[in-house]
């Protein structure tokens, strides 16, 4: 059995129960992934689904939380195991394959870590969440792990991901309320605009990785006492000197928060809630005429809420 007496005197038994009650997504479960699972479940939270096709490879070892022992079995089970080992009242739902396969998944969570490094991936999970009105946690880690970001994801109250992505490669952003005139050197682009993720160290995923978890935590933690105000939607890392606001050098181990507005011409968020909005509008409509409801009691159909 788990002592928990440290974390609940910290954050006290009701939250503890608030933690216990959510359910968290997290696919891919690589070097990071792998480590954010993992950490949230040492947190209190006790309800999991761990998506990723993979399998641990003698060379994953040395950028994953999981050791040699684990060689050839899936991370889904690897990762499911170390969180049973944590905490053997976790509920856990493994599924090995992509998630692309899988999204009916999400219908049955709270909260979407996205631990994939393939944009594409990212970007499907963007609209699977979208629909679903979850928030999702993405996290990158730069070339050599010169640093990497972190970004919380509310749906239709901030930009989707791909807002986020489109606004940071560009550049087209604030970086905070503070610092509103500055410019943001994003960088370590390849030669098509994605971000160049080449960890070098273990140490230096486990940063942006342990920052993500920490966002997701207080993400879940909203309603209770616990839950921090945080200043913008959008922490950037540095491991190494980095230059994120033009002309201004971030020194090793600190951070810089951006904020990232919405584009409220986005093709895709734009688009969906356009189309979810005629889709509530249409049945309210129905229902009225009908008279099997009152229209100020609708509620969508995807029953999913924001968090915050």
């Amino acid at each position: 059995m788990t002592d928990w007496d440290r974390v609940k005197r910290l954050l006290g038994q009701d939250t503890m129960d608030h933690l216990a009650r959510q359910t968290v997504a997290v696919v891919g479960l690589g070097s990071g992934g792998g480590y954010v699972a993992v950490a949230l479940a040492m947190t209190g939270v006790r309800k999991f689904v761990l998506v990723d096709d993979d399998i641990l490879d003698a060379h994953n070892v040395v950028r994953h939380i999981a050791d040699q022992r684990d060689v050839g079995r899936p991370k889904v089970a690897v990762v499911g195991d170390l969180i049973r080992h944590r905490n053997p009242e976790a509920e856990i739902q493994q599924i090995h394959g992509r998630i692309e396969d899988h999204f009916a998944v999400l219908d049955t969570v709270d909260m979407v870590v996205v631990g994939v490094d393939s944009e594409g991936s990212k970007f499907s999970l963007n609209e699977a969440c979208l629909e679903r009105h979850l928030t999702a946690v993405y996290a990158g880690v730069y070339e050599r792990g010169e640093g990497g970001d972190v970004v919380t994801i509310y749906p239709y109250k901030g930009p989707c991901y791909a807002c986020w992505a489109s606004a940071l490669r560009e550049g087209n952003v604030s970086p905070s309320p503070d610092d509103a005139d500055e410019d943001l050197d994003y960088g370590q682009l390849r030669a098509d605009g994605t971000l160049a993720a080449e960890p070098g160290l273990w140490l230096d995923v486990v940063r942006v990785a342990n920052t993500q978890a920490s966002v997701t935590l207080n993400s879940l933690l909203a309603g209770t006492p616990a839950r921090r105000d945080l200043p913008a939607n959008t922490v950037i890392l540095a491991s190494q000197p980095l230059e994120i606001l033009e002309g201004h050098l971030t020194p090793p181990f600190s951070a810089e928060w951006v904020d990232i507005a919405r584009n409220p011409s986005c093709l895709v968020c734009g688009t969906l809630q356009t189309r979810q909005s005629e889709a509530d509008i249409s049945l309210d409509a129905l229902l009225n005429e009908t008279g099997e409801a009152d229209t100020s009691q609708s509620v969508h159909k995807s029953g999913k809420q924001n968090h915050d």
